[in-house]
């Protein structure tokens, strides 16, 4: 078997990933992209995400750098074979709901006389001890819970709501979770005892939605209503230019006096009350952006962003997924990285982020295939 033993600040560290689809295998690759040793442990007929089309493209980047175990867990030998991986494991990371989780043993307490210096950190769609506990979760249904998807309605032209078309919650929490088994290990090393972590998606991705959001329902009596203004305004959107688009954020006086200023409108800006300063703008964001997108449209997309570089004006262009591959500074800080595949091709993956002392991080290791279901064969590498 290959060594995936790595270098990096969690090098040495054992994580049994038993959690499957997207935030448990995400927070899973965090630690594996900082140098952990990650086993997967599939049911025998694999994590559902294998089969979700594109060539298994998510599975191939959420699961990359791991080597996999097929166990069926509802049987006595996968569950001991289970407990013999628990036993040199310092971290056993899963997905599933707490009864079931219960039945297949996979409680700290279960796993405690197999090895007790075990964290076993859980991800969970509602946190334990309220009414929703039971309930499955997925990604869509938190969108939607958190209040995420009602904003969205708010600022779309139909007043409709509708998802981000990106697996945000499960990501924003598979972040938390990871962050969270990092604390635990800390803590661990400083002498506390191992704990049993729970982290759960929907109270995790309400305080994500609610930090910008809450507003004036803060306080108690409130001071104002929800929402931020400036994210709701529906202006707030990359600006039409002559040839495209281009996304341009004045975030402070001295940007809008220089954009005005370069735009021959000073003498506007300093006349409205709504443009002249960050008071009058907050009043009314719309008529503001609106503005703005007004002057943009009278020069190409190119002739803005030279113009509003050289004004050290924040500014960016519009990519789509495609020109992401060719983007010059993605390149040039090493942010793809080829990963040759047994079966021949390599797979296009990006690198881990941050550095260590400059270092780029542990070699990337492709996914792993789905072995044959046998438990006899379940077993860490050396380190």
């Amino acid at each position: 078997m290959t060594d995936l033993s790595g270098t990096g600040p969690l090098a040495g560290i054992r994580v049994l990933d038993l959690s499957s689809v997207v935030m448990g295998p995400y927070a899973a690759r965090l630690l594996a992209d900082q140098g952990a040793e990650v086993l997967k442990v599939e049911p025998p007929e694999g994590d559902v995400l294998r089969r979700a089309g594109q060539g298994g493209a998510m599975f191939a980047h959420l699961n990359r750098g791991k080597r996999a175990v097929a166990l069926d867990l509802k049987s006595p030998a996968g569950r001991a074979a289970l407990r013999r991986l628990a036993a040199g494991a310092d971290v056993l990371l899963h997905n599933m709901r707490a009864d079931a989780a219960t039945r297949l043993g996979l409680r700290r307490e279960a796993l405690r006389e197999a090895n007790p210096r075990l964290i076993v950190a859980s991800a969970v769609g509602y946190g334990s001890g309220g009414p929703y506990a039971a309930r499955p979760a997925y990604d869509d249904l938190i969108q939607a819970a958190s209040g995420l998807a009602e904003i969205m309605g708010r600022v779309s032209p139909d007043g409709e709501p509708r998802y981000v078309p990106l697996t945000l919650s499960d990501r924003v929490v598979g972040i938390q979770l990871a962050q969270a088994v990092t604390a635990a290990l800390l803590a661990r090393e400083r002498g506390a005892e191992p704990a049993e972590i729970e982290v759960p998606m929907f109270e995790t991705f309400a305080e994500f939605v609610l930090g910008d959001h809450l507003g004036g329902l803060s306080f108690d009596p409130p001071r104002g209503d929800p929402h931020y203004p400036r994210l709701m305004t529906p202006q707030r959107r990359p600006y039409r230019t002559r040839d495209g688009h281009v996304a341009v954020l004045l975030y402070n006086d001295a940007h809008w006096r220089r954009f005005f200023r370069a735009a021959g409108r000073e003498a506007e800006m300093e006349a409205d009350p709504r443009l002249r300063d960050h008071a009058g703008r907050t009043a009314d964001f719309g008529h503001a952006y609106g503005r703005v997108g007004e002057i943009l449209a009278g020069r190409t997309t190119a002739e803005w962003l030279d113009l509003l570089c050289a004004l050290d004006i924040p500014a960016a262009p519009v990519n789509g997924v495609a020109a992401l591959l060719e983007d010059p500074h993605l390149r040039a800080v090493g942010f793809w990285r080829e990963v040759p595949l047994p079966g021949g091709g390599t797979l296009r993956s990006t690198a881990p982020v941050g550095r260590w002392d400059g270092a780029e991080g542990p070699a990337l290791h492709p996914p792993p295939a789905l072995p044959d279901a046998d438990p006899e064969e379940a077993a860490w590498t050396s380190r």
